[in-house]
């Protein structure tokens, strides 16, 4: 799922490109996608953008009439620009916006159809897909830490709750979670000073180098291809990977369709954390250590 750097590079790629520009026409390939009846979608044609805003995840384009179209493009959604009036042909289109200097359409792979577009009316529109998650830039450590334990979760699990932080999902997470030398499964309300004080920088250090790098991407060329799979990642999608800190191999836990990627010698004291389904069938010969982890490997290869 396009997380916050990648939302914020899009956002760059598109001011360039489409405010102060007419919105021509919106064509739908796919009756899944919009997800309101009023205000109705034709109202949004003929006006003019005139600004974009990131809500959490969701791409806000904000028109002269006080209407906003809201993308929200979930795990397989993807934007791309267009030649104007490109077609919309395959499962894969699901719309085109049309501007006099292009179309931006968006794609959506698989059959599930989680991608979706909002007509929304002023500001209390925006504030009802708003899921509110605080901005780390915006916030001191004080707040931040507020936030995360006001009830007690795992790192993880916290750092990729929409309602508590705003644009961190997955990948991102992963990499804030090495940078800041944290376990994912540490609660949020035994850290210590010390550890929120990392975990705080962490977060905006590794959020504003991969807004950095992504919206220089995006200055050259419009995002065409963005992934939660990077090969300059530290963890994330670099399972069996040398870690960059420590040259460890990359452990990752895998959950209900997902995964959590870590060091365990710089996050985890070298401890392995369980994985639910291979954990369950090793039962009590599941490695608890990188030392056991070793000797395992060790005796089926």
């Amino acid at each position: 799922m396009p997380e916050l750097p990648d939302i914020a590079a899009y956002i760059d790629a598109l001011e360039t490109r489409i405010v102060g520009q007419s919105l021509e026409r919106i064509r739908l390939n796919s009756p899944f996608l919009l997800r309101t009846a009023q205000p109705p979608l034709a109202s949004v044609e003929g006006s003019t953008v005139r600004e974009l805003r990131r809500i959490g995840k969701r791409i806000a384009i904000g028109m002269d009439s006080d209407l906003w179209l809201v993308l929200h493009l979930m795990i397989a959604g993807r934007l791309h620009w267009r030649r104007r009036g490109a077609a919309l042909s395959g499962r894969r289109n699901l719309a085109a916006i049309d501007f006099p200097n292009g179309s931006l359409t968006m794609t959506e792979a698989g059959t599930q159809h989680r991608a979706s577009l909002h007509v929304l009316s002023g500001d209390e529109g925006l504030r009802s897909v708003d899921p509110g998650g605080i901005d780390v830039f915006a916030a001191d450590l004080a707040s931040f830490r507020s936030v995360l334990t006001a009830e007690n979760h795992t790192l993880k699990r916290a750092l990729t709750d929409p309602r508590v932080l705003s644009g961190v999902g997955n990948a991102y997470s992963d990499e804030i979670l090495h940078a800041a030398q944290l376990s994912p499964i540490a609660q949020t309300r035994k850290l210590t000073p010390e550890e929120w004080e990392r975990l705080f920088a962490a977060t905006r250090q590794t959020l504003a180098l991969w807004i950095e790098r992504l919206r220089a991407e995006a200055r050259a060329a419009f995002p065409e291809n963005v992934t939660a799979f990077r090969d300059d990642m530290a963890v994330h999608g670099r399972y069996g990977k040398p870690c960059p800190r420590c040259s460890e191999k990359i452990l990752r836990i895998r959950y209900a369709g997902n995964e959590t990627n870590y060091c365990a010698r710089c996050q985890t004291g070298g401890k392995v954390l369980a994985d639910r389904g291979l954990s369950r069938l090793l039962g009590s010969d599941w490695p608890r250590t990188l030392e056991e982890l070793e000797a395992l490997h060790a005796r089926y290869v």
